[in-house]
């Protein structure tokens, strides 16, 4: 009974809570991370510190965790102006587009996406990101019209029945 119940409901879930293959990290990662990151601020050299950061900026923006998304997309934004080629400019852009992706910024995710993109036009992951963007605001728009219809609906049949019950 219950396979029979999830095979009706599971794509109604998906459907409703988005079906992205983006992965998801826990908080034990994000304190590997951050003891890392610790760590490498203690002598490591610069090459080292910003693959720190940029771990602990990944293991962020992947975290269930609003509080830890936004800290990730601000760290990635402070250092996004000190990227030093074009293959750390497009990861961090990437990062924070999954990090306004998370936080369901779409359109701002979507910026980032595309400029990920121009940098190197058949990123896979980029490619894959943007595909779940664009079916993130389809899938709201669709809702969207789903409750409006709803609502025009309830409105008109509240009217209908208090006109019927007037005669």
């Amino acid at each position: 009974m219950e396979v029979k119940i999830n095979r009706f409901f599971g794509p109604i879930v998906t459907f409703i809570n988005g079906g992205d293959q983006l992965p998801w990290t826990s908080p034990d990662i994000i304190v590997g991370c951050e003891r890392e990151v610790a760590d490498a601020n203690k002598g490591a050299s610069d090459e080292g510190k910003n693959e720190s950061i940029m771990r602990l900026s990944w293991a962020l923006v992947h975290s269930k965790q609003p509080e830890d998304v936004q800290r990730g997309i601000t760290m990635l934004e402070a250092s996004l102006a000190k990227a030093s080629s074009p293959l750390q400019q497009r990861e961090k852009l990437y990062l924070l587009a999954v990090g306004y992706y998370r936080s369901g910024e779409y359109s701002r995710s979507r910026e980032l996406t595309v400029q990920c993109l121009e940098i190197a036009p058949d990123w896979r992951q980029a490619l894959s990101l943007k595909k779940a963007i664009e079916d993130r605001i389809t899938k709201d728009g669709v809702i969207g019209i789903g409750i409006t219809v709803t609502t025009i609906g309830l409105i008109a049949g509240g009217i209908i029945a208090s006109l019927v019950r007037r005669k």
